[in-house]
């Protein structure tokens, strides 16, 4: 197939997630890790990091449940996408930073929920102006090659941060001060790379400007779950989407401590989520290109299949560090695909001049989903004493949204 090229607005859009990455990776692998070192000072909290953090992650998730379908109302008229973009990124850039300060876990933790919610509510106005920076036939390998150079993107801040962070003391540096180091490099980044998008990408498709915007936008929530329950593309893929990346990202937030449970040393799991990182970044691209020649919702498919058998993987042979090498690039080569086409799927069925808003319930599965499968994966672990069989029901999510996936209609 050839080469597609991108034209600048295209490519100042994959940009955005290049600089964003970076701190989602942070968020995921450092930060927690940096919490609990500042959570043992205090033998009150220590016992119940685990759980402090859990909270601060799921306060963060209601905000932006409460907030996005609202605020992507009023985003989507003449104008606003770009304004709510610079007001998320400054001031979770700010957050970003702050949280370099705090020497106590609370005050550490509240700076956390802010930067948190910014960055995730940016993805919400990030992911609508996918619609204006290219074509709805184009829309595959745009979402696809923004996933992938986010992949390879957010190594880059990471390595050094990480090389900073585990070499503080022969560079000198109390590990408070590292991980301030760490947090200036991934905020300059995150920042240097949404400028190109601010510039090179115009908001086209809009709604007229509504007087009373926030009372109409908080009264407009039923009316948009109505139009997409309405529809029957929308309706059969939002079902489809909420199941099976439910298990998606069960499957990433699960897998470490599955790992960790089954013994494997946490440099092996650490170098085993960079090379997922890795991975995904061609597998992406390829994706999106099949994508464009076989499909969205046949690649999606195939990627449902793909996880269905990850979890079948995990449960019955998963017991070694090579195993969980396996487990990581298998990953990497169906994560950044199914989540790309998910998107461009669904800002090809939504109406470009709501995109924001019916992206905000879109992202509220997409960013926050792993409600179902974390329950099930407790509740069965827990039934049986057995974490393999715990794993296993991940599954039963990737069969559910399978089958309600063969339900969309193949063209509008």
């Amino acid at each position: 197939m050839a080469r597609t090229k991108f034209n600048k607005a295209e490519i100042s859009w994959i940009l955005y997630d290049v600089g964003n990455s970076a701190l989602v990776l942070l968020a995921t692998s450092v930060i927690p890790i940096y919490f609990n070192y500042l959570a043992a000072k205090d033998p009150a909290v220590e016992q119940v990091a685990v759980g402090a953090w859990g909270l601060a992650e799921t306060i963060a998730s209601l905000i932006i449940a409460l907030l996005m379908p609202i605020l992507g109302s009023i985003a989507d008229m003449q104008g606003m996408r770009k304004k709510f973009i610079i007001g998320t990124v400054g001031v979770g850039a700010i957050a970003t930073i702050a949280m370099g300060f705090p020497s106590n876990w609370l005050p550490f933790l509240v700076v956390y929920v802010i930067s948190a919610v910014m960055l995730n509510a940016s993805f919400v106005f990030y992911d609508a102006l996918l619609v204006d920076a290219t074509t709805d036939e184009r829309m595959d390998e745009v979402s696809s090659q923004g996933f992938a150079w986010g992949y390879v993107g957010s190594c880059i801040p990471f390595i050094v941060c990480l090389l900073v962070v585990l070499n503080a003391e022969k560079l000198g540096l109390t590990m408070q001060t590292a991980m301030l180091i760490a947090f200036v490099i991934t905020t300059i980044w995150w920042v240097a790379f949404t400028v190109p998008m601010l510039r090179n990408v115009e908001q086209r498709s809009f709604k007229p400007y509504e007087p009373h915007a926030i009372a109409n936008a908080i009264g407009g929530i039923g009316k948009t779950l109505k139009a997409i329950w309405a529809d029957e593309a929308l309706r059969w893929f939002i079902l489809a989407y909420f199941f099976y990346i439910d298990g998606v990202h069960t499957v990433i937030k699960m897998s470490t401590s599955y790992g960790a449970n089954l013994g494997i040393a946490g440099t092996q799991l650490v170098l085993a989520l960079l090379v997922t990182q890795f991975v995904a970044w061609p597998s992406s691209i390829i994706y999106g290109r099949m994508g464009r020649k076989y499909g969205t919702k046949t690649m999606i498919l195939v990627g449902v299949v793909g996880y269905f058998c990850i979890t079948l993987f995990a449960a019955f042979f998963l017991r070694t560090a090579t195993e969980f090498w396996i487990l990581a690039i298998c990953v990497g080569l169906f994560q950044g695909g199914i989540q790309a086409l998910s998107r461009s799927e669904f800002g090809k069925l939504c109406p470009k001049e709501h995109a924001n808003e019916y992206f905000g319930f879109f992202d509220i599965f997409g960013k926050y989903a792993a409600i179902l499968g974390t329950g099930l994966v407790s509740a069965f672990t827990f039934l049986t004493g057995n974490p393999s069989l715990g794993v296993l029901s991940i599954s039963l999510l990737f069969v559910v949204g399978f089958f309600l996936m063969l339900k969309v209609p193949e063209h509008r």
